[in-house]
């Protein structure tokens, strides 16, 4: 049940007759003296709903509002009452929408600058990979060096550049990575996939291919 000092207002299970007006409309109640009466007669039928289930909007109205009330439904199954919702006045309903939507815009803001920090940081990630796999493989064209590592190191992408090896530019993943690449651009590995040559068949038939590529890029260019 709700605090002794909340005004408490009923959503009953079935129809009543308020002791005033005597309608039988209403859909909520306040009892007084134990009558029920509706909220037209109660001088609370200026108020505004607001369902439970929003806490940050619920305080802030409530907080805002001068008068307030506590919805509440008689529960068959757990022979209680249960809250269902407040009721505030219309202004400050609006003030707290517009606080919640300002929080909104401010996470939003927040998470735009996270994914920026994440953008900078992915890219600076990119780049020193680019440098160790030229240093590792100073035949590998400079531009080669950057498209393996920004295929790689994208983030949550499974791939070898985002694990803890790869993301400590150790040189076993970094050759991996490497490795990948050509198998997929310098060999005709997919095309054996498409034609149904099991994988393992398949990487065996382009290792010499793959490993001539490699030995080749661990010699800087000539020129």
């Amino acid at each position: 049940m709700p605090k002794v000092e909340d005004l408490l207002v009923i959503q009953p299970l079935k129809q009543f007759t308020c002791a005033d007006c005597e309608t039988t409309e209403a859909v909520l109640m306040r009892l007084e003296n134990d009558v029920p009466h509706c909220l037209a007669c109660m001088d609370l039928d200026h108020l505004v709903f607001i369902p439970s289930g929003n806490t940050a909007l619920t305080r802030r109205a409530r907080k805002a509002s001068t008068l307030s009330a506590v919805v509440v439904r008689w529960s068959r199954a757990r022979k209680r009452y249960e809250r269902q919702g407040v009721l505030v006045e219309q202004p400050a309903l609006e003030l707290a929408e517009e606080q919640c939507l300002a929080d909104s815009d401010v996470r939003e803001r927040q998470r735009e600058r996270a994914r920026e920090k994440r953008a900078v940081e992915d890219v600076e990630f990119q780049q020193r990979m680019a440098a160790e796999i030229s240093r590792l493989f100073p035949g590998c064209p400079a531009e080669r060096a950057q498209a393996i590592a920004n295929h790689a190191g994208t983030r949550s992408s499974g791939r070898v550049g985002r694990s803890a090896a790869g993301r400590a530019l150790e040189e076993n993943a970094i050759t991996l990575a490497v490795a990948a690449s050509v198998r997929h651009e310098n060999t005709p590995y997919d095309e054996l996939l498409m034609a149904g040559v099991p994988r393992s068949e398949a990487r065996d038939r382009i290792r010499e291919q793959l490993d001539e590529v490699l030995e080749s890029w661990r010699r800087p260019l000539s020129g």
